[in-house]
């Protein structure tokens, strides 16, 4: 198979789909890779290395999209890409298709088999391609919030951690999964007061016990959420419901009532955001400010750490790339129940129920479309 590697073109990412170690692995199985220049540069990969390992360099992004069977990317095409698909092509990457009904059309329009990371799952049911980057957003999340809390970023002007004779600041994570995990640990270690609001007593329950009861938790509900909200210094949101848009738990009014030069670090922006205030923002212009409130909304988080995100994730999507290569898409599609999961667009049909019901469109099982 033809498998190409454009540079990524959304603002300021520079992840990179596939790293030097995996175009060897690819080589070696007898696959041929297109690379563009300087692909991954930013992650720390340079031309030099992908040749060693068999690629091909190519200098135009069109060329390596016209002349791959499989094309592997990090994040979501954006519109200046849209004309570089066709029917039949493999696009493997992030696509979070549920707040994105242009993306959805074109791919449907254009007849593109579309494998999306976030929605594959392995045989425990989880969503091993999410994770990894649900991990660095999570770290991220209280890092950047701790930075927006200065003063000179609009916020309150709270050290995170206080220091002795003075109390720390108050986070309020929404959603125990892996961000909101992820999100706890780091917190706790620079001595915030943390609460953690989840609709899953079972999982808060499991939470109590990982962190030690050094943790608050309260059970989801509006009452809670605004209460909790209302007292947060930084609040972080990790709700995810796979494949489909985030439900909008924040209000207006939740926002309108927390203190002013609070901050808002919304990590479920790629499915929508969790937050009614939250809209998707860049890292080359990364806040805003809502009621006096500063939110902070990019949609590719990880790219600020490339090396570490582009490690991370390539280490769980490549296994899955090396059986889509071998067995062609099709095959790899029958034979994994889980991969088929990721399936979102086949053949100009859409193939993921959470997808169709955000955008209310139709769709048909993947199993139906691939048999």
């Amino acid at each position: 198979m033809i498998i190409g590697v454009p540079k990524e073109i959304k603002d300021n990412e520079a992840r990179v789909g596939v790293t030097p170690a995996g175009v060897k692995a690819l080589t070696e199985a007898g696959h041929f890779v297109l690379v563009e220049t300087n692909a991954g540069a930013e992650s720390g990969f340079l031309d030099a290395e992908y040749q060693d390992a068999g690629a091909e360099i190519v200098s135009e992004a069109g060329y390596v999209w016209s002349k791959s069977e499989m094309v592997v990317k990090v994040k979501e095409p954006i519109e200046k890409e849209y004309a570089f698909f066709r029917e039949g092509l493999v696009l493997f990457t992030y696509l979070h298709l549920a707040p994105l009904p242009d993306l959805t059309e074109k791919l449907l329009e254009s007849k593109v088999i579309g494998i999306a990371y976030e929605t594959v799952r392995d045989k425990k049911g989880t969503l091993p391609l999410l994770t990894p980057m649900s991990e660095v957003a999570g770290r991220m999340s209280v890092q950047v919030g701790a930075t927006y809390l200065e003063k000179e970023r609009g916020g309150r002007g709270i050290l995170l951690g206080g220091v002795p004779g003075v109390p720390p600041a108050h986070v309020c994570i929404i959603g125990g999964g892996i961000v909101g995990t992820n999100a706890a640990r780091i917190a706790l270690g620079f001595g915030a007061k943390v609460t953690l609001v989840d609709v899953n007593l079972n999982r808060l329950r499991q939470l109590e016990d990982i962190f030690g009861g050094r943790l608050y938790t309260l059970a989801s509900n509006s009452y809670n959420l605004a209460h909790a909200t209302k007292e947060a210094d930084l609040v972080i949101g990790g709700v995810l419901i796979p494949g489909t848009t985030a439900p909008k738990i924040v209000t207006r009014g939740m926002v309108a009532a927390m203190k002013k030069g609070a901050v808002i670090v919304d990590v479920a922006i790629d499915q929508g955001g969790c937050v009614e205030t939250a809209r998707p923002t860049s890292l080359s212009n990364p806040s805003y400010v809502v009621n006096g409130v500063v939110h902070y909304c990019v949609t590719n988080m990880p790219g600020a750490v490339p090396h570490t995100s582009t490690l991370a994730l390539t280490n769980s999507t490549f296994p899955y790339l090396l059986r889509i290569a071998n067995l062609g898409a099709r095959e790899a599609l029958k034979q994994d129940a889980g991969l088929a999961d990721g399936l979102n667009t086949w053949m100009g049909t859409l193939a993921h129920r959470g997808v169709a019901e955000s955008q209310e469109r139709t769709w048909s099982a993947p199993a139906t479309l691939i048999a």
